[in-house]
């Protein structure tokens, strides 16, 4: 077998070509991009003279152990406890499969296998990435990344990210990295809410993208590095909370999937690659229509009970929402937020009928019904931490800080993910639920498991939390899930595969929502965005927008409404219903079509085009000034479409108008902001 050989991988548009690197023993990228752009000499190439580094440091390698590449940056870091750090492996074996690959090293010294793992996802433009880690020895793994990817640069290469903080989630930030280190991640136990793990990088300006988006609920980091010789690598993985795993002879460590993607059309391009793969991972759901849903929670907060839950359940039913879910505050002792986690029984006092009556008269409405549930926290004040204390995670000896006045539940141990599993079970099972809200609110903070030896917390969290997750599919396959973490605070494609839609931002003020959705649709589909209709100004930004503003955000993706409705005028009911009409004739459009990004929310006019079969929805949103002339006076705004035919046409629904595609690509729709008009939503039919 000769260091040349090489194999490539084929998507629907893209390949991915790797070979065996002619310097050692090694896996490293030969070509990624269009399709056929492996023939011809790498862009990656370059003259294996080195100063002052290895061959290894210098080579654009998929995996390199430190030892092997002990300067700048490894992806796995092992050795046996008490013993010098490094790995100097063999290359093994190839193992080729229709639309994968396998590439085996070992080290026999240290006692470790090393499996390079890809995939192909049919369908779309995305190659699965991951490492398989088998020992013969007693090992410790101080780094365990997943993958590493190399981008070749003539210049700075541009990094776009998503960054923020709790309601301000999903900020598409931008950075030019000509040389240097740029990290990112979190050690939250969850994704958290300062950074997305997605990164798209391109070559300065230029139009082509790639992306990586790590499939992992848990601690992460994404470290792009500039390199001397032109490119960029990208190294992504988990991070160990407690800093090492331990291995013990025959276990074998899988390491998170890394999902690369490539578009030459740029970040909107990259945008539909992922919008594409994760209507893969809905599968068969993604047939179920997304129901309006309404919430009570900004409505009535913790001041749950049957009779005015019930009042705005039959106003919601009458403006055409779906799906009545009752939020926080159903449970016995949640008279606020000192109490009740853990004790997951309906509070008498708010239900004097029954909770099963109850949910049966909000059916009667011709809703269906969800609850909110936060399976992971525990109050210290409930029964459930009286009778198994343990179940928290705890270190001896130190005291329990409360966040939220809660506690977290050791959602790795078994007999935790038992008692939820039962929960939910007993939930659904007594009450005709078919929609489950699971809220995180509370990160892990004296993250230990006393008198239980060394311990992997954060993979063992994250293997209970998707256990639950899978259990909820398999044993309720109907049941809607929402996955929430404070907002979006846990969004990644482990969790998007086994949920339905995903919450992106407690922040529902309109113009702040246009800015976390703007980001969120850059890395998530349209299908699994909650987006709901509140009342402005909201609670956390004071500035104004109309109603069709507020409705026409939240129809760019599955649209909810959590205002209090009691306090709308039948006037603002009647506009409301239909809103929510139109939005129930487009919904396929929105949730099954290619999505196109039209502009930011620093613009004038920006808006979303939603593209399937012979129809083209645009959600058009007004941000600048709404005097009737955001360009030039007596001249509307215009928001220019895209890949349409230009030789057809396509007449509004609303208005009669018809427009050449030409003319929608060249000029664009118009549209005359003024303060009673700052949005519409256009449907085009094709002629």
């Amino acid at each position: 077998m000769t260091s040349y050989q090489r194999w490539t991988l084929r998507t629907e548009h893209t390949s991915y070509t790797v070979r065996l690197s002619p310097d050692g023993p090694w896996a490293e990228l030969d070509a990624w991009g269009p399709l056929g752009v492996e023939d011809g000499p790498s862009a990656l190439d370059w003259s294996h003279r080195t100063h002052f580094v290895t061959l290894a440091d210098a080579a654009p390698a998929e995996y390199l152990p430190y030892g092997l590449r002990p300067f700048t940056g490894s992806e796995l870091v092992a050795a046996r406890p008490g013993q010098d750090r490094g790995s100097w492996w063999d290359f093994d074996s190839a193992e080729e499969g229709e639309g994968s690959l396998r590439l085996t090293f070992t080290d026999d010294v240290l006692g470790l296998r090393t499996v390079l793992c890809y995939e192909t996802v049919p369908g779309t433009d995305v190659i699965l990435r991951w490492t398989e880690l088998t020992s013969t020895q007693e090992l410790r793994l101080e780094r365990l990344d997943s993958a590493a990817v190399n981008i070749p640069v003539t210049g700075a290469a541009r990094l776009t990210y998503l960054t923020g903080q709790w309601s301000q989630e999903f900020r598409r930030t931008q950075l030019d990295l000509s040389r240097g280190t740029f990290t990112m991640g979190s050690l939250q136990g969850a994704p958290g809410h300062g950074y997305a793990p997605w990164l798209a990088v391109q070559d300065g300006e230029a139009e082509a993208a790639y992306g990586i988006a790590l499939e992992w609920s848990g601690n992460w980091h994404i470290t792009a590095e500039a390199e001397p010789g032109g490119s960029l690598r990208v190294r992504a993985g988990r991070v160990p909370h407690e800093g090492v795993v331990h291995l013990t002879p025959g276990d074998t460590l899988t390491t998170p999937r890394l999902a690369c993607a490539f578009s030459p059309d740029g970040l909107d391009g990259l945008s539909r690659v992922w919008h594409r793969y994760e209507r893969h991972l809905a599968g068969e759901r993604l047939n179920r229509p997304r129901k309006v849903l309404y919430n009570s929670w900004e409505a009535t907060g913790f001041d749950v009970d049957a009779a005015g839950q019930l009042e705005l359940a039959k106003l919601a039913a009458d403006i055409g929402a779906e799906l009545f879910v009752v939020d926080d505050g159903w449970f016995t002792g949640r008279g606020d937020d000192t109490g009740g986690l853990g004790d997951w029984y309906p509070d008498p006092a708010a239900f004097p009928q029954g909770f099963g009556p109850f949910v049966g008269d909000i059916r009667a409405l011709g809703l269906d019904f969800g609850l909110w549930v936060e399976p992971e926290a525990v109050s210290p004040t409930s029964r459930l931490y009286a009778e198994h204390p343990e179940w928290v995670y705890r270190i001896e000896g130190r005291p329990a800080r409360l966040v939220r006045n809660q506690l977290l539940l050791d959602l790795g141990r078994t007999d935790v993910q038992d008692f939820v599993i039962g929960t939910l079970d007993r939930l659904l099972g007594a009450y005709d639920i078919s929609y489950l809200k699971w809220d995180m609110n509370r990160p892990p903070t004296e993250r230990g498991r006393p008198g239980h030896g060394p311990a992997d917390l954060d993979a063992e969290h994250v293997a209970g939390y998707l256990r639950v997750l899978d259990h909820l599919r398999a044993a309720h396959p109907d049941v809607t899930v929402e996955g929430c973490a404070g907002g979006g605070g846990r969004i990644e494609h482990a969790t998007i595969a086994r949920t339905d839609v995903v919450w992106p931002s407690d922040n529902t003020a309109p113009l702040d929502r246009l800015s976390v959705q703007h980001g969120f649709l850059h890395a998530h589909a349209p299908h699994v965005m909650s987006s709901w209709v509140t009342d402005a100004p909201g609670i956390l930004d004071p500035r104004p927008r109309s109603l069709a503003f507020r409705f026409v955000n939240a129809i760019c993706g599955v649209l909810g409404i959590g205002a209090d409705l009691r306090a709308w005028t039948p006037q603002e009911r009647a506009e409301a219903a239909k809103w929510i009409a139109r939005y129930k004739r487009v919904r396929d459009v929105v949730h099954r079509g290619e999505a196109r990004l039209l502009g930011t929310p620093d613009d004038s006019t920006c808006g979303v085009q939603y593209d399937l079969d012979d129809r083209t929805v645009v959600a058009a949103l007004g941000t600048g000034r709404l005097d009737g002339a955001p360009l030039l006076p007596g001249r509307p705004d215009r928001l220019r479409l895209r890949d349409l035919e230009p030789a057809a046409h396509y007449r509004d629904t609303a208005t009669g108008t018809t427009y050449s595609g030409a003319h929608l690509l060249h000029y664009g729709l118009p549209f005359a902001w003024s303060a009673g008009h700052d949005a519409e939503l256009v449907v085009l039919i094709r002629q």
